[in-house]
């Protein structure tokens, strides 16, 4: 089991990441106040541990919405690409029904390992409302139970500026296709 906390070195090295990051994209989170955010995550040290998972695989975890009612402030990755978390069929039993060509590991249990949610598809047409993603790549997303249960799984891109949701087998996996994480803080 892989300790889900960090040394006092990379709390400070990720926490100037993110408050450079969040400055540099007012845009994203209008209203905010970075210190009360980083009062929030220094408070819970397994969601700093989730976001430094987020930055390791290269996706610029951002604040990206205020959840009032709930009180919790929502960060998503923000790479200009899928992050580098790619080649991996959508869940376990897809990743189990491949005979032959078994990628690393699935989606589902990577972004559980990550301690992250994957983003529906509604999600990520939110983020795409704050900038241009997945311009050359593509990302998986929450599939409903009934397109799952026949086989399949959804993933979305933007191409022609325009978000687009498609289809696939659920055991497919490809070198341009990853995943984007949701982590409510």
């Amino acid at each position: 089991m892989k300790k889900k906390q960090l040394t006092p070195e990379q709390n400070e090295t990720l926490l100037k990441i993110l408050k450079i990051r969040f400055e540099k994209n007012m845009n994203r989170h209008k209203g905010l106040i970075w210190d009360t955010i980083q009062t929030k995550l220094e408070a819970q040290p397994e969601k700093l541990w989730s976001l430094h998972e987020m930055e390791q695989t290269e996706g610029e975890p951002d604040v990206i919405d205020y959840n009032k009612k709930a009180d919790e402030y929502i960060f998503c990755d923000c790479s200009p690409e899928s992050p580098k978390r790619r080649s991996l069929c959508y869940d376990y039993a897809a990743w189990e029904a491949r005979k032959a060509n078994k990628p690393e590991s699935n989606v589902i249990d990577k972004a559980s390992e990550m301690g992250i949610e994957l983003l529906s598809e509604e999600q990520y047409r939110q983020l795409q409302e704050l900038g241009k993603f997945d311009q050359k790549t593509s990302s998986w997303v929450k599939t409903p139970a009934p397109i799952r249960e026949l086989g399949g799984a959804i993933f979305c891109d933007r191409r022609y500026n325009t978000v687009f949701m498609y289809h696939n087998g659920a055991d497919s996996y490809y070198a341009a296709r990853g995943f984007r994480g949701i982590l409510k803080v």
